[in-house]
C-alpha cells in the first residue's frame, strides 16, 4: 500500500516539493518542564526553530496506552491535565493546535494495511486531547502551535521489536512532510525521583551513555534488547513505556540519517532528558 496524502507544501519550478523531515525522540521529563526548561528546554527551542516546517507532527507519547492501536483525529484537540500534585500554573496552559483528520485517517490505513493480522482495524478516536507527553515538549519545540498535531497510541502489549517495527512502517510519512516525534525519557524511574537531589545517580547516567553509544554506532539489536544488554536496564527503566518511544523514533528513522544527540542532563537525579534527532542526508 502507498499512503497518499494531499498537503499543502511549496512550490518549485511549477512542482509541489515536499521535504523529507527529521525523526525526533524527545525525553520530556515530569509536567513541570513546561515551567522549568532547563538545559533541555533551550536546545528543544532552537531545534524548533532550524526544522524544516511540518505539514503535521504525529506524537507518540507514553501517556496514551490503548488495548488497541488508536489514532486521534479530533479537529480540536483540548489540552490534558494528566496529573496531580503539581504547580497549579500547569492548568493554565493551553497548547492550542489543531488536529489532522484526514491524515489520522490514512495514518490507520497505513497501520492496517502493514501491521493488523486478519483484516482488524485500527481505532479511531474523535474526542481524544494532547496529553503532557505530546503538549508538553511541543511549548518548547513548536511554541506557536501552528502545526496540526496528532497522536498514535501505544498498545498496553507492545513490545521493543514490535516498536521499532511500527516505526518502520510511520517511515514513509517523513517523506510527506509529517514530523514524528517520539516522546519519553532516555531514563525513568519514578521510585528514586529525588526534588532536591544535588547530583545525579550513577546508574541512570550509565544508561544514558549507554545509549548514545549504541544509538551512535546504530547497534539496533542492542538498544531493542536493553533488557539483556543495557548496564542499569530493569532500574532506568522498571517498566519500558518511556523507552519505547525511542525504538519507535529510532524505527521510522532512515538508516542512512545523521544522528544529533542533545545533552538536556538530568533532572530529579534520575530522569534523563537527552533527546535525538535523526536527520536526513
Amino acid at each position: 500500500m502507498v499512503l497518499k496524502l494531499v498537503i499543502t507544501a511549496p512550490l518549485k519550478n511549477g512542482r509541489i516539493v515536499l521535504k523529507t523531515l527529521p525523526t525526533l525522540f524527545i525525553s520530556h521529563g515530569a509536567p513541570t518542564f513546561a515551567l522549568e526548561p532547563g538545559i533541555a528546554g533551550a536546545l528543544l527551542q532552537t531545534l524548533g526553530l532550524t526544522l524544516p516546517k511540518p505539514a503535521a507532527v504525529l506524537i507518540i507519547s507514553p501517556h496514551w496506552m490503548t488495548p488497541e492501536f488508536t489514532v486521534m483525529m479530533t479537529e480540536k484537540p483540548a489540552t490534558l491535565y494528566d496529573f496531580g500534585g503539581f504547580d497549579p500554573r500547569l492548568n493554565q496552559i493551553r497548547y492550542p493546535a489543531h488536529g489532522y483528520p484526514a491524515l489520522a485517517l490514512a495514518t490507520a490505513a497505513l497501520l492496517e494495511a502493514h501491521l493488523m493480522p486478519h483484516g482488524q482495524r485500527v481505532k479511531l478516536d474523535a474526542q481524544r486531547g494532547f496529553d503532557h507527553g505530546a503538549w508538553v515538549p511541543l511549548l518548547h519545540l513548536l511554541p506557536q502551535a501552528k502545526v496540526p498535531v496528532f497522536q498514535l497510541s501505544m498498545p498496553y502489549s507492545l513490545t521493543p521489536q514490535q516498536a521499532f517495527t511500527l516505526g518502520q512502517t510511520l517511515q514513509s510519512l517523513s517523506d510527506q512532510g509529517v514530523l514524528i516525534v517520539g516522546s519519553g525519557s532516555i531514563t525513568h524511574n519514578l521510585r528514586d525521583i529525588n526534588l532536591n537531589a544535588q547530583a545525579d545517580t550513577s546508574y541512570a547516567n550509565e544508561f544514558m551513555q549507554w545509549v548514545r553509544e549504541r544509538a551512535t554506532q546504530h547497534d539496533v539489536q542492542a538498544l531493542i534488547h536493553t533488557s539483556s544488554q543495557a548496564p542499569h536496564a530493569a532500574r532506568a527503566h522498571p517498566t519500558d513505556e518511556h523507552y519505547l518511544p525511542f525504538l519507535i523514533a529510532l524505527g521510522a528513522a532512515r538508516a542512512d540519517a545523521q544522528l544529533e544527540v542533545l545533552q538536556g542532563g538530568m533532572t530529579y537525579g534520575v530522569i534523563g532528558m537527552d533527546s535525538y534527532i535523526w536527520r536526513v542526508k
